[in-house]
Order: C-alpha cells, then structure tokens, then sequence
C-alpha cells in the first residue's frame, strides 16, 4: 500500500481524492495549505504528493519547490492537480518541481493512471 499526501485547500476535492485512492488500497494524508503541505511530507514521507496550485499561505508552486529543495523529499514524485489551467501553468509547474500536471476536472480513470505511473508497482 502507498502513501499519499493530497494537499488542496477545498474540502470536496480532497474528499473526492480520498475516496478515489483508498478505493484502490491507498493510504491518504491530506494538507490544506502549502505551509502544513512541506510539514506534511517530512513527518510522513509519502510515496506520492498530489499538489494544487492555489493554497492559503504559500501557494503549489512553492510548496513544490520547498519540498523539492529537501534531498530527503526530492525524489519523491509530486503530481499537481490543479482547476488552475490558464496557458504556460504546467510549464510554471513542471520548473517549480513537479513530475506530472493534471487539470481539473479531471477523469479519475485518468488520475488513476497517472498515479499508478509513477508508484512503485
């Protein structure tokens, strides 16, 4: 079983993740804000982070680069999962740090896929 750390400041899109990954066997841990998002991923040092851009706070993409600063988290793959779509984001994502971008809505199958991508089997 991995671990997942979902970081989102809304309720319903972490629910919504929550009950998409441990549907499949996945333990989450969630955050709601950037700050509590980089503490997050030292206490529990997921297998996977799924970022959003927009956070109280720090936003994803410097949550992203914090975390990605840390040799103890960089290898860590970091997904952002973002409503946040406007042209040249996934770019501003991908520099910041992040492994893959997928924009809200998303598909679960899609997010499923994508996560399964970069968990060790």
């Amino acid at each position: 079983m991995s671990r997942i750390l979902v970081v989102d400041d809304q309720e319903d899109n972490r629910r919504i993740l929550r009950d998409l990954l441990t549907s499949v066997g996945h333990e989450v841990v969630e955050a709601v804000s950037g700050e509590e998002a980089v503490a997050s991923a030292e206490a529990h040092v997921p297998d996977l982070i799924l970022m959003d851009i927009q956070l109280p706070g720090i936003d994803g993409y410097e949550a992203t680069r914090r975390i990605k600063a840390k040799p103890a988290l960089r290898a860590i793959p970091l997904i952002v999962v973002t409503s946040y779509a406007l042209s040249g984001d996934e770019t501003k994502a991908l520099a910041a740090g992040a492994d893959a971008y997928v924009s809200k809505p998303f598909s679960p199958r899609v997010l499923l896929a994508k996560v399964r991508e970069y968990l060790p089997s």
